[in-house]
């Protein structure tokens, strides 16, 4: 009895042992519209954890059809298998969805009856208030980013104040490559955006006849975002200037996966 359960320990060893000769190095790399920095993932099949660095990049033991479970408090829990192509191409990109907590409706205020003539007498009608009517300064543009707000902070203001004194924050900003570093961010977080936009609107018709996979249609999108002029093109809106350029990629891209199988 004894010398069987030996056996049988001995077996298991190199069964775990065989299993873990398989694992590689997988490189990978998180984008949202926040910060990505300290985001868990977690090898499910393979027991493997690891969390992402300040720029959403990650290293984590894996082989082909391992599943990877990516969690964080601010996004969408999201489960990817990794493919033959993750492990061959050393990448694997994953956009985050950010969590959206739903309240409960509530009514504020009076319930009206539908008879215009006594609604209108219960409606107590007030001017909002706002930061002017305080006197306090406010900003009434378009909402800015993460990114975006600490690349105002960065780079901010004029490199010579009046009176000959030097912006030294903006300086020593530039001189480090922070500036630089945090006007890609901004530039990564539009090219995301209208990566969302795209694939939303486009997605159905442009693989209509065409047998991918879910990771092939998000590598396919990832590698449209890629292009020098995709978010030129993205941002100026146009369905007939979108439409030739995502199907132009899309020939190219079935071109590269042909000549990889090849």
């Amino acid at each position: 009895m004894n010398r069987a359960t030996h056996i049988i320990s001995v077996i298991g060893f190199f069964l775990s042992l065989s299993a873990y000769s398989q694992l590689k190095l997988l490189k990978g790399s998180v984008f949202a519209n926040d910060d990505v920095e300290g985001i868990h993932i977690l090898n499910k099949t393979s027991a493997k954890y690891t969390v992402t660095n300040a720029e959403g990049n990650f290293e984590i033991l894996a082989k082909e059809k391992d599943v990877l479970t990516i969690t964080s408090l601010k996004y969408e829990t999201l489960e990817v298998i990794v493919t033959s192509k993750n492990m061959n191409d050393q990448s694997l990109k994953m956009y985050l969805i950010e969590r959206v907590n739903e309240l409960e409706e509530v009514v504020v205020g009076k319930i009206l009856t539908g008879n215009i003539g006594s609604d209108i007498g219960n409606i107590d009608l007030e001017k909002e208030l706002n930061f002017y009517d305080l006197g306090i300064p406010g900003y009434t543009g378009k909402p800015k980013t993460l990114n975006e707000r600490k690349l105002a902070d960065a780079d901010g203001g004029a490199p010579i104040y009046y009176g000959m004194g030097v912006n030294f924050h903006k300086l020593l900003n530039r001189i480090s490559g922070r500036t630089k570093r945090l006007k890609q961010r901004v530039d990564l977080d539009e090219r995301i955006k209208c990566l969302v936009e795209i694939k939303e609107l486009y997605s159905e018709s442009l693989f209509e006849n065409e047998e991918f996979t879910t990771g092939q249609i998000n590598d396919y999108f990832y590698f449209c975002m890629d292009a020098e002029n995709f978010k030129t093109i993205c941002q100026r809106n146009d369905p007939t200037e979108i439409i030739p350029f995502l199907e132009e990629k899309l020939k190219t891209y079935k071109e590269n996966l042909n000549s990889k199988e090849d």
